[in-house]
């Protein structure tokens, strides 16, 4: 039973360790060309904070968002 316990409490601790504040930072070319970066804080997995801040990309407009 002790064992159970310590293997199930490890497991929380890894999975609940695996979100972090990561940076989302979006830069500006073409029209929107000299505008300042933004930068925005996104709290979640590493795979998922990545996913969130390429949706900001816009390739029309000229925007590149990236995680930093």
């Amino acid at each position: 039973m002790k064992k159970l316990l310590l293997v199930a409490v490890a497991g929380v601790f890894v999975l609940t360790s695996c979100v972090k504040d990561y940076t989302c930072t979006c830069t500006y070319s073409g029209v929107f060309a000299g505008t300042p970066a933004v930068s925005t804080t996104i709290n979640a997995k590493k795979a998922d904070a990545k996913t969130s801040c390429e949706n900001g990309s816009n390739s029309v407009y000229g925007v590149n968002c990236a995680i930093q």
